[in-house]
């Protein structure tokens, strides 16, 4: 049965692990075109061997202008987009002074997706739905992250005014932040085994299910904002966090 999504094409940075790998499996069954962005291939194969051409990958990175404007030329070959989610993002632990983090932080969470929608923003099709990707943290503290935080709680400002600006061009610009998940960014943070267990036992104690997202969790509400069921939302921050902000 043909749906809203047939046919229809996606561009996803960082899409080769995690939440953006999720949300290309859950938008690709349903008919939609990838074009999936990310440094390396990934775990995407598999999803090529399934999908063959419905599955387009780009090598390139979210912080090189000139990977953006090819993959603006990608998705023009393709296109109209109709789906844009920047997705690619990376956290370190950092002192909470040592800007040099925030720079490399901001470079790839904040300039790295507003840069991608920049790039994309005339391969836009009309309707068109964007949705960032923020954090959980952004209205609380976690020592060792106050740099990622704050590269994605600038993203949401600046997403809620480009949701208006977007908004005359029948694009409409929305954020997924999501809480804590399994993915591969907690073995990136630096920490060690010990270290990360304790982690997981302090956050875990905070979600009402017990235990963390996994990406497909995070991925169905994305697609649920790219969707016409969320025709009417625009300017919003989605925490997906299994109740984390409730404690």
């Amino acid at each position: 049965m043909k749906t809203e999504f047939q046919d229809r094409l996606a561009v996803v940075t960082g899409a080769s692990s995690g939440i953006g790998l999720a949300l290309c499996a859950a938008l690709l069954p349903r008919g939609v075109k990838v074009l999936a962005m990310s440094r390396t291939l990934g775990e995407l194969p598999a999803l090529q061997q399934i999908y063959g051409e419905r599955l387009q990958w780009f090598a390139g990175d979210v912080t090189n202008q000139q990977d953006l404007r090819e993959l603006a030329e990608r998705a023009a070959a393709i296109g109209p987009v109709d789906y844009l989610v920047p997705n690619a993002g990376i956290a370190e632990m950092a002192d909470s002074l040592d800007m040099s983090a925030f720079q490399r932080q901001w470079a790839v969470n904040g300039a790295g997706a507003l840069n991608t929608l920049a790039a994309l923003r005339g391969e836009l099709a009309s309707p068109a739905s964007v949705v960032f990707v923020g954090s959980f943290l952004t209205g609380s503290s976690f020592p060792g992250l106050a740099a990622c935080i704050a590269s994605k709680a600038a993203l949401a400002a600046q997403a809620r005014t480009l949701a208006v600006e977007f908004a005359s061009f029948d694009v409409r610009i929305n954020l997924v932040s999501p809480g804590p998940t399994a993915t591969s960014m907690w073995d990136n943070l630096g920490l060690s085994e010990d270290q990360l267990e304790d982690t997981a036992t302090h956050l875990t104690k905070r979600l009402l299910p017990g235990h963390f997202l996994d990406a497909a969790a995070v991925a169905n509400v994305i697609v649920f904002q790219l969707s016409q069921g969320a025709r009417g939302v625009y300017g919003q921050d989605w925490k997906v966090d299994n109740g984390y902000t409730l404690g």
